[in-house]
């Protein structure tokens, strides 16, 4: 038996659904229909979901004790087509509410790379991979 190689929905546990709700349409996303007010909020992401919802409702889900802030050792990416879009997007996301963590910056594996937190602290790269054309977000 095999899995299917894909990713379907990301949910990230927050401390205020509406203020992470209002934070993630400030960049411009979407919320879908499927959203269940005060509940959940779901953003359609090409292919992947991103969900927003309760910490609390997240671990008792989950049958796990509430997360404690600090690094979680999962960060989210976004890949984007050029340094000039990385330093865009990046600034794009400070000015939505995000704190930056890392100004974009060349990298050792030969792409160009930054890190933003949302509100709850969730870590986002959004990077430009000379090695992986494929990965970037598709063009309008």
């Amino acid at each position: 038996m095999s899995v299917p190689p894909h990713l379907s929905l990301v949910t990230l546990g927050v401390a205020d659904l509406a203020r992470s709700t209002a934070f993630y349409e400030a960049l411009g996303w979407q919320r879908s229909s499927a959203s269940v007010e005060g509940n959940i909020t779901f953003f359609e992401l090409g292919n992947v979901v991103l969900s927003v919802y309760g910490s609390s409702a997240l671990a008792d889900d989950a049958v796990q004790a509430v997360p404690t802030a600090g690094f979680r050792g999962v960060t989210l990416a976004i890949t984007v087509s050029s340094t000039a879009e990385v330093d865009r997007v990046f600034a794009a996301w400070v000015a939505a509410g995000a704190a930056p963590v890392k100004d974009p910056v060349s990298v050792f594996w030969g792409g160009y790379s930054s890190y933003v937190a949302d509100p709850d602290g969730h870590l986002w790269e959004i990077a430009w991979n000379p090695h992986s054309p494929h990965w970037a977000a598709p063009s309008d």
